[in-house]
């Protein structure tokens, strides 16, 4: 008899009748003799009309009222499933966020997980329960309902298996797992029977929607054994782990891209002597995330510092900008519309010399302009014009032979 996590998406819960085949997976899974904690997200777009609601009232509503407003979609959730758990026969109990010893910062609608309260859910599990638990949601020091921002529920599932030390968590998704690509838009795409906590990590934090970025960093951190599987369908998924055994020949493991990208560039004196780094303090405690970095600094000449942006922070990051121009010191700024990000990403590219310039002379010979790059041992970045991403997914999924199955594994 194990612990198991289970989590369920939004799409995965969508409607009563997805619940109720949910509720079949978990009985599956409790009839091996196995303590479950069920982790679910808000059903279908409840997320998206809340918000929707919430505009119509106002312009700029505030952050902790929008979290008290957002958490209760997950509470709709836990209840139906409860309730779908109880007619099958399964003794079960829901509880939110706070419920559960969600502890986090007391920062509303972004809030990180600081601590996990399990008394209750050991409690419960201690009694043959099952623990339906609502996702994306806690409770800071102050008692206010915060929540985690989008995909919080995936995080929520992992802090839990860790805090529980359970055997393995696992996130049922729309998806029979983690692919090289998005197979919606990239042909030949197909699905990974195992891929590493790094690259799992990079592609998330890339634009690959699977699975959210935080709760790949705290299974690599805890060595929390996870699958991303169909909620659906009833087949094995991808296996997340330290090191894969599978396709190590695999150079570039997927290819990850991510629309709506704006370069910001921003001009400066040729008298200009002071930090560059200040701009990125300044719109780092403003919470403003930048991606992809370029800076010129020539001798006799202006320097520039141009950076990356998603599209939904540019209006803030310009004002802070104007607001602490004095400070900073620029001349002035321009930004540039329509963009996006395209990356490949690979454990083997630390130790293989030349993917870069292979990935470089591949769009080139596709006539897709590269207007920024960004490296790291396991990934290359561009960014390119948002109408060439497609293309430029696909062309370079076709480069580095992603739709092709290792000889070796086939063997």
């Amino acid at each position: 008899m194990g612990t198991y996590v289970m989590k369920f998406g939004g799409t995965s819960v969508a409607t009563p009748a997805l619940i109720q085949n949910v509720a079949k997976r978990v009985l599956c899974e409790t009839e091996c003799g196995n303590k479950v904690v069920v982790v679910v997200s808000a059903m279908g777009k409840t997320t998206d009309q809340l918000v929707s609601m919430a505009k119509e009232l106002s312009e700029a509503p505030s952050k902790r009222e929008m979290d008290v407003l957002l958490s209760t979609g997950e509470q709709v959730t836990i209840a139906l499933l409860t309730m779908a758990l109880q007619q099958l026969k399964i003794n079960a109990m829901s509880f939110t966020g706070w419920q559960a010893g969600m502890v986090t910062e007391d920062i509303p609608s972004n809030a990180r997980i600081k601590t996990v309260d399990t008394e209750a859910l050991k409690k419960c599990l201690a009694e043959g329960k099952v623990a339906v638990v609502a996702g994306f949601q806690g409770v800071d020091r102050h008692g206010n309902i915060t929540t985690l921002g989008r995909g919080g529920s995936d995080t929520t599932a992992v802090a839990i298996a860790a805090a529980l030390e359970a055997e393995r968590c696992d996130i049922y998704t729309d998806v029979e797992g983690v692919f090289t690509s998005d197979p919606r838009h990239v042909k030949n795409a197909r699905k990974l029977d195992e891929i590493s906590f790094d690259e799992m990590l990079e592609l998330a934090h890339l634009g690959a929607g699977v699975i959210h970025p935080r709760a790949v960093e705290l299974a690599k951190n805890y060595q929390m054994p996870m699958s991303i599987r169909s909620s659906t369908i009833y087949t094995e998924g991808s296996i997340l782990k330290e090191e894969v055994q599978m396709e190590k020949d695999l150079v570039v493991r997927g290819v990850a891209f991510e629309g709506e990208i704006v370069r910001l560039t921003v001009y400066f004196g040729e008298t200009y002597n002071s930090a560059l780094a200040n701009i990125f303090t300044t719109l780092a405690k403003h919470h403003i995330n930048v991606d992809i970095i370029v800076q010129s600094v020539i001798p006799n000449a202006a320097p520039t510092v141009s950076f990356s942006v998603k599209k939904e922070q540019l209006i803030k990051a310009l004002q802070v900008l104007a607001d602490h121009q004095e400070v900073l010191g620029y001349d002035h700024i321009d930004h540039e519309l329509d963009l996006a990000k395209v990356s490949i990403v690979g454990s083997g590219m630390a130790s293989n010399p030349g993917v870069a310039a292979e990935m470089f002379d591949c769009l080139f010979r596709s006539g897709i302009p590269v207007k920024m790059v960004s490296t790291s041992e396991i990934k290359v970045s561009v960014v390119v014009p948002e109408e060439e991403m497609f293309l430029a997914a696909n062309t370079l999924h076709d480069q580095f032979e992603l739709g092709v199955i290792s000889e070796k594994l086939a063997q």
